[in-house]
Formats: structure tokens, C-alpha cells, sequence
């Protein structure tokens, strides 16, 4: 049977009531002392004669210190302590053995099954009493622990509320990134340009596409603008908008001639008036790398402007690869930047790549990276596919010596096939 008598005095942190004490012991003298001095320090007292009802006590009650004798019949203080500390308890228990045991074994097995502290019978006033106060000082910075590790798992609910959310537009914006180039592959019936477009991330700051001039005439792009995430993501897809096909009225790569009629600038002129537009307009703390080209059908001439980018590959029906463009600045850095024009004879059957530096400077297990020599290696071993399947053979070939499919950087690429 037990008992329990209250009386005001010690109290749980952050509580209106006193701290708990469980005395467990087959001595009802025993127990009746140490009752009568925790009521006088002003603690809540329960009594059990025996350790199995006071496990049975401690499953729903909520028992803050326990007082228990080792040697009782049936379960021993050692077991009761081992089952107390195999309860799923939310605050922590601190457990006092009352022994008249010494032996060093038997102390370390008390530890072993879970004690706090040890008591040897017959009991001391004065070392009961700093006992608990020890065992009050680990009661309270457990509760301190308790109420710090709740706040951080609010704390970290609230941040995975967020974080889903901010996830769940992340996975939105990739989805409208992509329709940038909802056409992979865009046929002018007498070229053809494959895009494509991979991000490191959710989103990205690459960008790849071509559009119609006339006739004759068409242009393909490739943008790679500094950093990574939702900031280049919103760049590109302003660039996007300034390199459209569908709206000449509002892509830069058009202006006025002499008598006011839209005409497509030179790839130079396109890259200078981007340059302006991020250091006079825009005014961000971004720039990008680019390469511009147009392929005019009637001179069988390429004209393109390299700001940065990894080097254009031409690819030879022969097999031999050439790099095109003359480095040159990236864009929206150096104020009234000047860019150099390459003009390159192309005929039909001849394929130009331009790849961002995901791909050029992809870190390899070696310590080296793909670099350009690995991106022609590979230009030639594929030179055999179709443009788009070339592009994912590039992103293979990246992949199998790279040894993984999670790259640091996002990678795109376009290829010109000149058909006829």
C-alpha cells in the first residue's frame, strides 16, 4: 500500500507545486523517518512498501525524486531502478538508492542499472539533505534542457514550414524556368537548334535559346548569369524577355535603321547594349557571360560575339572540332566594355555548340576539370547523334567521369545544325 501527504515547500521550476518524493521501502519505521523529514523541507511525500506497486505508481504519476532501499523482497531496488529508467518518461527522475552496500562492484552496478545517487543506511539528516539538493540542481537544468529542447523543436517545426513552403515555389519557378525552353528542339527547315537546360538546383541561372530573324536569318543564345538560385532566376528569366522571338518590339537584338525600320543588330552591338542595360538600368549585383551568334542562310556565314563564355565548338562533318570566339568580357561589369565580332563560314552538315561552364569547369575526381579538351573528346566521340541526343550524351559522358549525376553548377547548351 502507499500513502501520500503534502505540505508546501520545494517546488518544481516553472510550478505551483512541490517537488514529488517517492520512499519505497519494506520498513515501515524506515519510511515513517524519512517522511517526516522531507514534509519538513516541503516536499509531497508518497510511501510504497514494495518496488513493484511503485513502479506501478510511477507509470501514471508524476514522481520527481524517488527514495528507494536495495534489499526488499521480490523486486530489489537494483531492478526497480532498471524498469524506472525503461519508462517512457517526458521529465527525468532522479533515483537514490539507500544501501549498506560499499563493495566498488556493487556501487558500479547501482550506477550501471541507472542511479543518481546512494544513501547508506541508517540515513544522516544533514547528507539526506544535501543529497537532494544535488539531485534538485540536476531536476532543475534537466527542466531547463527540457524547455530549451522545446523551443527548438518549435523553432525547427516553424523553419520546416517554411522551408516546404519556400520548396513548394521552388518547384513552381522550375517548372515556369522550363518553359523558357518548352521546345527543345526549334526547326527553321534549314537548321535546326537543340536546347538544353539542367539545373544544379531548383532553379537556375542558365539560360539557352534560339529565334527566327527572317528567311534566312537565326539566332541562338547562351546565358549564364553569376551566382545561383532564386536571384539568377529572376535574371534569366528578364533576359529571357529581352531575347524574344515572339515580341521584336521588345527584344534587344533589334533596333532602328536610318529611316526607322526594325532591323536585327550585330552580335557586337547586341552584347554592348545588354552591358548598358545591367549598368545603367538593372543596377544589380549580378552580371552573366553570353555568347550571341546569327547564322545568315545566303552568306552561309556565322556571326557571333563571345562575353565571357566557354568557347563556341564547331563541329566538322570530318570529325575535326575548332573553337570559335575571342573570350572577351562578361557582361554588366566593365562600364562602356567593347566586344569583338567573329565571322565564321559555315556549310551544310557543319554543327555549332555553346555550352555555360557547368559542363568546362565540372570538378573531377582527378583534381582536374572536364575543361574544353574534354568537351571536344566528347563533341567528337557523339558527333554521330542527333543534336538533342548530343547534348544528353554530353551530360552522360559529364556524369560518368565526373562519378555523379548532382553537379555543382547548372549546365546548358545549344547546337546549330546547318541542315541546307
Amino acid at each position: 500500500m502507499f500513502s501520500t501527504i503534502v505540505s508546501d515547500g520545494q517546488q518544481v521550476a516553472g510550478s505551483d507545486r512541490p517537488r514529488h518524493v517517492l520512499v519505497v521501502d519494506d520498513s515501515r519505521a524506515q519510511r515513517h523517518i524519512l517522511t517526516m523529514q522531507l514534509r519538513r523541507w516541503g516536499y509531497r511525500v508518497t510511501e510504497c512498501e514494495g518496488a513493484a506497486e511503485a513502479l506501478l505508481l510511477c507509470v501514471g504519476a508524476d514522481v520527481d525524486i524517488i527514495i528507494s532501499d536495495w534489499m526488499m523482497p521480490g523486486m530489489t531496488g537494483l531492478e526497480f531502478c532498471r524498469a524506472f529508467r525503461g519508462l517512457e518518461r517526458e521529465s527525468y527522475g532522479y533515483f537514490v538508492l539507500l544501501t549498506s552496500k560499499s563493495e566498488k562492484t556493487e556501487i558500479a552496478d547501482g550506477l550501471e542499472a541507472g542511479a543518481d545517487d546512494f544513501l547508506t543506511k541508517p540515513v544522516a539528516s544533514s547528507e539526506l539533505r544535501a543529497r537532494l539538493r544535488a539531485g534538485e540542481r540536476m531536476l532543475a537544468m534537466q527542466a531547463e534542457v527540457l524547455a530549451k529542447n522545446k523551443v527548438i523543436a518549435s523553432t525547427l517545426l516553424e523553419l520546416q514550414k517554411l522551408y516546404d513552403s519556400l520548396d513548394r515555389d521552388l518547384i513552381e519557378a522550375r517548372k515556369l524556368q522550363q518553359t523558357l525552353v518548352r521546345d527543345r528542339v526549334r526547326d527553321y527547315g534549314w537548321a535546326q537548334a537543340a536546347l538544353l537546360l539542367r539545373n544544379s538546383g531548383r532553379v537556375g541561372g542558365d539560360l539557352v535559346g534560339s529565334f527566327r530573324v527572317d528567311d534566312h536569318r537565326m539566332a541562338i543564345y547562351s546565358i549564364d548569369v553569376s551566382g545561383h538560385g532564386v536571384a539568377s532566376a529572376m535574371m534569366t528569366a528578364r533576359l529571357a524577355g529581352f531575347l524574344t522571338g515572339s515580341s521584336p518590339e521588345q527584344n534587344l537584338a533589334y533596333g532602328r535603321d536610318l529611316v526607322g525600320r526594325q532591323t536585327l543588330l550585330p552580335p557586337e552591338a547586341v552584347a554592348e547594349r545588354f552591358n548598358r542595360l545591367m549598368l545603367e538600368e538593372i543596377q544589380a549585383e549580378q552580371y552573366f557571360t553570353m555568347v550571341f551568334a546569327v547564322m545568315d542562310r545566303g552568306t552561309g556565314i556565322l556571326s557571333l560575339v563571345q562575353a565571357g563564355h566557354p568557347h563556341p565548338m564547331l563541329l566538322r562533318p570530318t570529325g575535326e572540332v575548332l573553337r570559335l570566339g575571342n573570350g572577351g568580357l562578361p557582361i554588366g561589369l566593365i562600364p562602356d566594355a567593347s566586344y569583338d565580332r567573329v565571322d565564321v563560314a559555315l556549310r551544310p552538315g557543319d554543327r555549332v555548340v555553346l555550352v555555360s561552364d557547368g559542363f568546362t569547369e565540372c570538378p573531377l575526381p582527378s583534381g582536374a576539370d572536364f575543361g574544353e579538351d574534354g568537351l571536344a573528346q566528347s563533341l567528337t566521340q557523339s558527333a554521330h547523334l542527333s543534336g538533342i541526343d548530343l547534348l544528353e550524351a554530353l551530360v552522360w559522358d559529364l556524369t560518368r567521369q565526373a562519378g555523379s549525376d548532382s553537379f555543382p553548377d547548372d549546365v546548358s547548351g545549344v547546337v546549330l545544325d546547318l541542315l541546307r
